[in-house]
């Protein structure tokens, strides 16, 4: 961290820029590439590539785009765009999360590499989203079964102060990141494109409230397109981020199946949750439970009893980190919290407050009331906190 304060700000762009035109001048994971940086450094490397003087594999690699790329070029759309570039020189870089994605490519392991840079969408740093994260992945074609446990995880893994990491993809996915969304987490969403493409283009709303609340992330720079190879790139940082993977609902052979085969590569847990025997969409989990490369789950304690440190019980955890407020409606939490912030108050100054209709405040006192969180006294409405 202290490096990069001490470098000149000419030597930050230049570091920037180069590590923008490495990210897009060859396809990832461009393990050659990834390898010939490491030992260069980015700009020792772009120099070799622009001048044609690095290895053949490398050449090889970038021979497609290397006259057609710009850093400079890519730094002013992903501005533009309101990305930031995030490379590894930064401070706030994960480096834990890629250390097994690092000795998986050290050891000649197939499509492993860690990336190059990440650009990122959101007010999320990396770094600090892997510090507790859980992976939550599964089909994009759910059952309804599928979608609400899969919004239970994320929203209880949330509630227990762990990041939920999932694609944003129709489904598992999307289900994952509204569960947490709903209580008030951190989520990241990994994208197999730019992270200012909104895909799918239906979860457009979805993308921009995971921003708000967390971090869209790739290592593909601004306005690269989804491809159907690149998911399966992607899915393999996904699996790194997480500390656990957690598979809701997969198919025989799907990508939510590549992701749980990722993370096991890595060393990462892998947890299945269980479905109907007679659910195509939970073969694959049944699968990777009974070949014992997954635990089996049901419930969010689970997960975290596998992650809590020894002589930590998983409720004492989730117990720490959660609200009983946690599971209420947002209108009722904004409510709640206007009526924390004071010693009373009255449904018109509440209103104000919370910017919500007069009846819809009224209605929501009384509801906080019979669920025993606000209580009403002669000088007006007070909080009751659990």
């Amino acid at each position: 961290m202290g490096a990069w304060a001490s470098l000149s700000e000419k030597t930050r762009q230049e570091l920037l820029q180069a590590r923008a035109f490495l990210s897009a001048v060859a396809e990832p994971p461009a393990r050659a590439l990834v390898r010939f940086v490491a030992e260069r450094g980015a700009r020792g490397a772009v120099d070799a590539i622009v001048r044609r003087r690095a290895p053949e594999a490398v050449l090889a690699e970038v021979e497609a785009r290397r006259d057609a790329v710009s850093g400079e070029r890519l730094l002013r759309a992903g501005e533009a765009a309101g990305l930031r570039l995030f490379i590894p020189e930064r401070p706030n870089w994960p480096w834990e999360a890629f250390s097994e994605i690092t000795g998986a490519r050290e050891m000649e392991l197939p499509d492993m590499a860690e990336p190059l840079a990440l650009w990122v969408r959101g007010r999320a740093e990396p770094a600090e989203c892997t510090e507790r994260a859980v992976a939550v992945v599964g089909a994009r074609a759910a059952s309804g079964y599928g979608e609400h446990v899969a919004a239970e995880f994320g929203h209880d893994l949330s509630a227990a102060g762990f990041t939920v990491v999932s694609g944003a993809a129709y489904g598992i996915d999307g289900a994952a990141h509204r569960g947490a969304l709903s209580a008030g987490g951190r989520t990241v969403a990994f994208l197999a494109c730019g992270a200012d493409v909104d895909y799918p283009a239906g979860h457009g709303r979805l993308l921009r409230a995971i921003a708000d609340q967390g971090a869209v992330i790739s290592e593909y720079p601004p306005g690269t397109p989804p491809r159907k190879h690149r998911f399966l790139v992607r899915n393999r940082l996904i699996a790194a981020m997480g500390r656990a993977t957690v598979v809701v609902e997969a198919g025989a052979r799907s990508g939510a199946s590549n992701t749980a085969n990722t993370a096991d590569l890595l060393g990462r847990p892998v947890l299945a949750v269980p479905g109907p025997v007679t659910s195509q969409n939970s073969v694959g989990c049944h699968a990777m439970v009974r070949s014992g490369q997954a635990v089996l789950v049901t419930r969010t304690e689970e997960v975290v009893e596998l992650l809590s440190p020894l002589g930590v019980s998983p409720a004492e955890e989730v117990a720490a980190r959660s609200r009983a407020t946690d599971r209420l409606h947002p209108d009722a939490r904004r409510v709640h919290d206007a009526l924390r912030g004071v010693e009373s108050a009255g449904n018109e100054e509440l209103a104000r407050d919370c910017g919500l209709p007069l009846g819809r405040v009224r209605a929501v006192l009384v509801e906080l009331e019979l669920d025993g969180f606000a209580k009403r006294t002669e000088s007006g409405w007070i909080a009751i906190t659990s």
